[in-house]
Formats: C-alpha cells, structure tokens, sequence
C-alpha cells in the first residue's frame, strides 16, 4: 500500500475507532469527570497548546490531574506539590488521556504516532527534529512503547523520526499492542536519574 493511501485510510480509521471509543466509554468518561470535579473541582478538563501535523497548534485535551495550589502571590506551585494519589492514580493508568479519544474524533491526532509536545518546543526543535511533525501526533506512538519517560530526549526523536520514515499498518498495529502491556505494567511513568519533562532544544 502506498504511503499516501495509508495516510488516507488511517485517518478514516482513526475517527471511525474514536467515535466508537467515546460511545464504549461513555460510562467510564462521566464517572472519571465526577470523580475529578469532586476531589479537585473545576475545571474537569486541562487543556494546553501543543503541537501537530506541520506545526499547526490546537488544544490537547486531559483529565485534570493536578489541584490548583497557589502560594502567598498567587502563583501555582510546582507540579510535586500539586500531586495528589487521585492524580497518580490517573496518569499511572493512563485515564487522564481519555479525553483525547476527542482530538482523535476531530482530526488534531491519530491513535498512533509521535506524541504532540507543547507549542513552545516547536522554536526549539531543529529542522530534522521538526520532522516529527510530517504526520499527526498520536495518543500512544512509537517512543512510548519503547520507553515513554524513561527515554532521553535525544531517544524521543530518533524513535519519532523512525516512525515517521517507517509509517506503515505493520508497525501501528504492533505499536498498539505494545501499549496494552506498557499500560497494563505502568513502564516508564516515572522519570528516572536526571531526565526531565523539559527540552532545552537539540
């Protein structure tokens, strides 16, 4: 199957298995928002700027995991002292994603592919870097299976990048396998040594 005919057919795929998503779990989306709005409040939905196909910016959807802990100026403190078990016990089951089941229906992701960073790393990247961008970002991808936060920013896009010279039904298929066992297993969660969640570029 040629490249282009895949790219077609995967997008119609995505938002077919994303409808079918949402109405599957329509049950299990209302009680994770009330949950949410009982022990954290409003807003139940956080959503933040990333970055997608081509460098186009939309709105990722999340549950939102973290409270809204200010200190005596009115700044929000930082993410550790934010942290509560409700808020692990979303991200370490991978249920604060759910609402991305959206951003698939709409068109701004795909079920797999490179994960979207946040819109102020796109001045950062360099020009093959960028090139993670060439097809959607996705809700699990290829650096995740293989790693997820584990993995050195420098591992991130050269997985990125394989996925993106490699796209085919072959490897999305086992992407999606590999993400059932990351996520059953909790790999990677965590950050280890002195990796961040913060690129600093190249």
């Amino acid at each position: 199957m040629k490249r282009i005919d895949y790219i077609f057919i995967k997008d119609l795929l995505d938002r077919i298995f994303a409808l079918i998503s949402i109405i599957v779990f329509f049950p299990l989306l209302i009680i994770i928002s009330l949950l949410v709005l009982i022990k954290m409040g409003n807003p139940i939905i956080f959503k933040q700027r990333r970055c997608g196909l081509k460098g186009k910016e939309f709105y990722i959807y999340k549950f939102r995991s973290l409270t809204n802990k200010k200190n005596i100026d009115g700044s929000l403190l930082p993410d550790v002292d934010r942290t509560t078990i409700f808020g692990k016990w979303l991200r370490s089951n991978s249920f604060d994603e759910l609402p991305q089941l959206i951003n698939i229906l709409i068109g701004d992701m795909s079920f797999v592919g490179p994960r979207p960073f946040v819109a102020e790393y796109k001045k950062l990247y360099t020009s093959k870097q960028f090139k993670r961008h060439d097809v959607k970002p996705g809700f699990t991808g290829l650096a995740q299976v293989k790693g997820r936060n584990n993995l050195t920013w420098e591992q991130k896009f050269a997985f990125d990048l394989y996925y993106v010279k490699n796209l085919s039904l072959k490897l999305d298929f086992w992407i999606l396998i590999r993400t059932v066992g990351v996520v059953l297993t909790k790999k990677g969660i965590l950050y280890k040594g002195n990796i961040t969640s913060d690129f600093k570029g190249k």
